[in-house]
């Protein structure tokens, strides 16, 4: 990252390209080992009790069907950050205005689709409530017999993760330097490498802090932190789109958005809804974190910002 956005990139098409083909693997080979009995029912209501301990769950533990599946969608937003971060580098893209929009849509339809089939194979494979939530893809081909196989999927796991913090990573340090160029940030990280032209010092920061944080911090924690920052930050964004498009409706706009209004009212419902269907101390972890943040803007950020000159 250091190096430059084409080092990054290409790594990172690498990593994409392995872990890709292994989640082709997962859907076409584990196609072969589904028993359909396993979904059904496709969407299991809420099991209590006697009918808990008989689906193997533990004595009083309750599973919600469709609340349980927005449960779920909250806490696993975060597998959704990448594409955000295409936004953050527009200024890396050879013709932002056509291969921005391209990117974003393109692989979110790609991977939603890949997301699905993933779920349909290993819920086919083996019963929801008896997958190890700790390796399920592992844990499932391991069920039929598959061994040799988790080795392989392993690999495609460490390669996908490694490319995620790659892609978020060169987004966090892009998003520090844009701040920094409008004065909300220390000049600290806007500071571009004379041989390399990357915010180096700012790279290796955050990967200093991300490195510590992924040390010490048990990762359900850290997911869903990560999950409620995105879920704000769309609906916030849905809001500023929109409040934008009625205070300065003269600024040059390359991006449309049809039916604004419509699309930033669904958005922001949305994402505040699965927000608030974290868990409580997720919430609690949040609020302190935003407090920060808010204390950081008022102390430092507002007053030195570059909009107060305009």
């Amino acid at each position: 990252m250091v190096r430059g956005i084409k080092e990054a990139a290409s790594t990172n098409n690498i990593i994409v390209i392995i872990k890709v083909a292994v989640v082709l693997f997962v859907i076409v080979f584990g196609a072969f080992y589904i028993n359909p009995a396993n979904w059904t029912p496709f969407i299991p209501a809420e099991i209590v009790g006697d009918g808990a301990n008989a689906m193997g769950f533990k004595d009083g533990e309750v599973h919600y069907g469709l609340i349980g599946i927005v449960k779920a969608a909250s806490i696993i937003f975060f597998a959704y950050i990448g594409f955000d971060a295409v936004s953050t580098q527009a200024g890396e893209a050879i013709n932002p205005r056509k291969d921005v929009p391209f990117a974003i849509v393109a692989s979110l339809l790609m991977c939603t689709l890949l997301y699905i089939l993933v779920s349909l194979v290993l819920t086919g494979m083996v019963r929801f409530d008896q997958l190890d939530m700790r390796a399920p893809v592992a844990s499932a081909f391991a069920s039929v017999g598959i061994s040799w196989a988790v080795f392989l999927i392993t690999v495609a796991a460490l390669a996908g993760l490694t490319s995620v913090m790659l892609v978020m990573m060169l987004g966090q340090t892009r998003i520090f330097f844009g701040m920094a160029i409008d004065g909300l940030m220390p000049g600290f990280f806007k500071e571009i490498h004379n041989t390399f032209k990357t915010p180096w010092k700012s790279t290796i920061l955050v990967g200093t802090v991300v490195s510590i944080v992924a040390a010490l911090t048990p990762i359900d924690k850290v997911s869903e932190l990560t999950s409620s920052g995105t879920l704000l930050a769309f609906a916030m964004i849905c809001g500023a789109v929109w409040i934008l498009r009625v205070r300065e409706p003269q600024l040059e706009r390359p991006y449309k958005a049809p039916a604004l209004p419509v699309v930033a009212t669904l958005g922001i419902v949305t994402n505040l809804y699965l927000m608030w269907n974290l868990r409580t101390d997720t919430k609690y972890a949040f609020v302190i974190w935003g407090i920060l943040g808010v204390i950081t803007y008022f102390v430092y950020s507002r007053h030195r910002s570059k909009l107060n000159d305009m």
